[in-house]
Order: C-alpha cells, then sequence, then structure tokens
C-alpha cells in the first residue's frame, strides 16, 4: 500500500497539481495585495474618498461583550475584484500557452482522382478503363 502511495504521489501530473496549487497560492496573494492596496484605493478616492474594506451595513447592535453582527459587503467588492483580476490573468496565460503550441498539420488528403496515362485526362482513381479515350488502366489498390 505504501509503495502505492509512492507511485501515485510521485507520478508527473500530481506533482505539477501540486506546484500549480502553489504557484497559484502565491499569485492569489499578490493579486489581493494589488487589488486591496493599490487598485481600490484610487477608486475609493474618485468615489469620494469610500474605504471598500470598512463598508458594512449593522444588522444587529453590539453590548458590551458581544461585537455587532456586520454585512461586510465593501470586503465582498473587492473579493469580486480580486476574482475578475485573477480569472482575466489565467484566461490570458492559457491563451498565449495556446498560440505558442504548434499547430499539427492535417495529413494529406487521399487522392480521389489520377491521370490516363494515354490521353492526359482526369479519371476517378478507381476506374478501369479511361471515360475520354476508352483505354485499359492497371487496377488501382
Amino acid at each position: 500500500m505504501l509503495q502505492e502511495f509512492k507511485d501515485f504521489a510521485m507520478r508527473g501530473n500530481v506533482v505539477d497539481m501540486a506546484v500549480g496549487i502553489v504557484i497559484g497560492g502565491a499569485f492569489g496573494k499578490i493579486i489581493a495585495s494589488f487589488v486591496g492596496d493599490v487598485l481600490m484605493p484610487p477608486i475609493g478616492l474618485l468615489m469620494g474618498g469610500v474605504d471598500f474594506s470598512t463598508l458594512a451595513m449593522k444588522l444587529t447592535e453590539g453590548g458590551p461583550d458581544v461585537e455587532p453582527v456586520l454585512l461586510k459587503y465593501g470586503m465582498f467588492i473587492q473579493t469580486v475584484v480580486d476574482f475578475l483580476i485573477v480569472a482575466f490573468a489565467i484566461f490570458m496565460v492559457i491563451k498565449w500557452m495556446n498560440s505558442m503550441k504548434k499547430e499539427e498539420e492535417a495529413p494529406p488528403a487521399e487522392p480521389t482522382t489520377k491521370e490516363c496515362g494515354l490521353c492526359q485526362m482526369t479519371i476517378p482513381i478507381k476506374a478501369t478503363r479511361c471515360g475520354h479515350c476508352t483505354a485499359e488502366l492497371k487496377a488501382s489498390a
């Protein structure tokens, strides 16, 4: 059982997936910082000095020992912007990778016609007699 697990864990696609998850997590942190620290402050400034991270609707009042329940829609807006940027970046990377792939050439189509050796007219490849000069032809395989 241990050997089966080792074989599974060391397969190429499992290792590739693990690397992708680690890089994706780090990329997500970079995007979250970009949105929260670079993108949203100017957008908030353009909207009249709004700080999106503090936008919330109070659902219940808090007491001395209880914090109020907040609906933090500002954080949701930031998360949606994070997602859109990550999705666009992944789309661009995949688009770039697909453009780098070599397009496979289609194999040449099998010929459907041939020329008569006597009159040089084009005839179907399976013909055994030329329809123009009536010469007998060698059978095609």
